[in-house]
């Protein structure tokens, strides 16, 4: 186990600052951001939603693909959640003296790396390999989500990044693997009950 550790020393300076500017910042503003940072992630489940529904009209092989997007998204939370255990980086707004926009966590909710990143940054990547565009629109809605952690004061800056990273990481390690299905088996399943998930 490493031992827990206050990432102030790492970009204290710069968290503080971001969180001083939420606090500048107008009600509606902050208002708005602090519902996308809760429940944003409803948003990108809708976008692999969307893209496996068209895959089907594409092919079987491709609707498989777009079925492997949510596996690599709970490979990247689960990367996430071990490494959160190990590190055991306590919250920003527990290690400084500051008010923010988001009741503080409890103690034990560790901060490094962010979930909320690692997911969005992951669904992004994975459904690159489904559809460009959504792919494109999710990478905007993940670099909302990274952003909108600081703001509301519940992850330092590093928190973000490395959750991005690491949830991209993973996201394209897993979809590699994951597509490549063995030759026939689109087909195969085609032809069993779980036609309705493959094709249309």
């Amino acid at each position: 186990m490493i031992l827990a550790f206050s990432g102030s020393a790492v970009d204290g300076e710069p968290y503080t600052d971001v969180v001083a500017l939420a606090h500048r910042s107008p009600g509606w503003f902050n208002d708005a951001v602090t519902v996308w940072s809760a429940y944003g992630l409803a948003l990108f489940a809708v976008l692999m939603t969307v893209g496996w529904w068209r895959s089907r009209r594409t092919g079987a092989r491709a609707a498989m693909t777009a079925l492997a997007v949510p596996v690599a998204v709970v490979a990247a939370f689960g990367v996430d959640a071990g490494l959160k255990a190990l590190v055991r980086e306590n919250r920003p707004c527990q290690s400084l003296r500051v008010s923010t926009l988001e009741a503080c966590p409890a103690p034990g909710d560790w901060s490094f790396p962010s979930n909320h990143a690692a997911i969005a940054a992951a669904a992004a990547v994975a459904l690159c390999f489904v559809s460009r565009r959504l792919g494109a629109v999710a990478a905007l809605a993940a670099g909302a989500m990274a952003v909108s952690r600081v703001w509301i004061g519940v992850h330092y800056p590093h928190d973000v990044l490395a959750g991005v990273v690491l949830g991209g990481l993973v996201a394209f390690v897993s979809m590699t693997v994951l597509r490549r299905w063995p030759r026939g088996l689109a087909r195969r399943l085609s032809a069993t009950r779980l036609r309705p998930l493959l094709v249309s």
